[in-house]
């Protein structure tokens, strides 16, 4: 029951019931209701822009903050297991393969160098986490570029390799008459009694004595430039182009089993041992050459003779007794 109030009226000497106005009752609670909205709704402002309550989305997105630090941090922590393996990569590519095979190693600062210039983090800046956001994608960049650097590397060691297996199957590295088929070694490099005018001359090559028609191989891998009896001396001969500033001449043949222009491999049958041109018994006459220059054939029998048969060769070859040739 509403209460009922009354006021004191001093001409009647005596209290007078209120009678509130028609609508007045309706506009108060109108007003009462907009004052309380006004005043949740701003208090409820207030209570979202402070730390006190959260609304569903951003208890989402705070969870989801944290997930994504999480996972920055298992990256690097990866990124750091990578790092080790990189750095032990490139410490081989330095030391063991690029030293194998006579390439300058790559420095540091070349392996590792940053970006200069403007900044390219600039998109990242200005959130809670840009500083791991910034650091991570820096470590990314410059790992990429590392693996870049490192691939470019292994090429060019695939490539050094590639060349040095064509070298060493290049250089003449067998005696181009077995053991078996020899008589003897007749006559090593160095300075030698020529059989025809008796005065000591030097000897450019080894005289292997062999029966006529005994096989004769190619030493290395190459090409044939040449297998005629144009050269004076050498009668039926031929040279190998090995490549790599390498030659080979192989002479007083009976036969040839090639011809100019052909690709040899090692240990190829190339002709017979016999005594044409400037010769005075059968034999094969072989030289080596570098670059244009006579080499002693004796530091090239590696690859075909056991360390006691190269020992016996060395010593017959070391006699300064008369040539064939």
């Amino acid at each position: 029951m509403a209460k009922v109030k009354y006021y004191y009226d001093p001409e009647t000497l005596s209290y007078r019931q209120i009678i509130p106005a028609k609508g007045k009752k309706l506009r108060n609670g109108i007003l009462f209701v907009l004052a309380s909205f006004l005043f949740g709704t701003l208090g409820l402002i207030l209570l979202l822009n402070t730390t006190f309550i959260n609304t569903p989305k951003e208890l989402y997105l705070t969870r989801e903050n944290k997930n994504l630090k999480v996972q920055f941090d298992i990256l690097n922590k990866k990124m750091d297991q990578m790092d080790d393996v990189l750095a032990n990569v490139e410490d081989r590519d330095n030391n063991i393969y690029r030293l194998y095979f006579e390439a300058n190693p790559i420095s540091d600062e070349q392996r590792k160098a940053g970006f200069g210039g403007v900044n390219r983090y600039k998109d990242l800046e200005g959130y809670d986490n840009s500083k791991l956001i910034i650091n991570t994608t820096k470590r990314l960049e410059i790992m990429q570029k590392q693996i870049v650097v490192q691939s470019k590397s292994l090429d060019e060691i695939a490539k050094l390799a590639k060349e040095k297996e064509k070298l060493l199957a290049s250089i003449p590295a067998i005696q181009p008459v077995r053991n078996e088929d020899l008589k003897r070694m007749a006559s090593g490099y160095g300075w030698r009694s020529d059989p025809f005018t008796k005065i000591r001359k030097m000897h450019w090559g080894m005289d292997f004595s062999a029966p006529r028609g005994t096989p004769v191989y190619a030493t290395g891998d190459g090409v044939v430039e040449r297998a005629d009896n144009k050269a004076t001396g050498f009668g039926e001969h031929i040279v190998i182009d090995h490549g790599f500033g390498y030659e080979t001449l192989y002479a007083h043949l009976s036969k040839y089993n090639v011809r100019k222009g052909q690709h040899v491999k090692r240990g190829d049958l190339i002709g017979f041992v016999g005594s044409t041109g400037r010769s005075t018994g059968t034999h094969l006459h072989y030289e080596v050459h570098k670059d244009g220059e006579h080499i002693n054939p004796m530091n090239f029998y590696y690859g075909s003779l056991t360390p006691e048969e190269f020992n016996s060769l060395v010593h017959a070859a070391s006699q300064e007794n008369q040539s064939l040739d």
